[in-house]
């Protein structure tokens, strides 16, 4: 009876140390253009509230600024910081950079994102 007890302990150890390994291979799933399309919409709210100050409802291209930055403080600066954009404006070629980054920075690990 004793053995049948260490094979099943046994057993039950190796099952929880691979489904542990599964799980840490398993990679993050990216932000969806959804969440991010609602994340957006949360953004505006706090701006509209006057949480990002009185400058980010000073226009619209002055609220799109801050939208960006709030949706993702890390690809604003790598993209929009050293050229935000201007009145009137429809830049694709960012827009897309923009949301690559927020795509590629979900699935980065939280140590490496602290490190950029």
């Amino acid at each position: 009876m004793a053995k049948i007890h260490k094979t099943l302990a046994f057993l039950i150890s190796v099952m929880i140390i691979c489904s542990v390994e599964i799980l840490a291979k398993k990679s993050r799933r990216p932000i969806s253009d959804i969440e991010i399309r609602e994340k957006k919409q949360s953004c505006y709210a706090d701006i509209e509230l006057g949480y990002w100050g009185s400058e980010c409802k000073s226009s619209m291209v002055a609220k799109e600024n801050c939208a960006l930055k709030c949706l993702s403080p890390t690809c604003y600066e790598l993209i929009y910081e050293s050229d935000p954009l201007e009145e009137g404006e429809r830049d694709y070629v960012r827009s897309g950079e923009y949301k690559y980054c927020m795509h590629r920075l979900d699935l980065l690990p939280l140590k490496t994102i602290s490190q950029l």
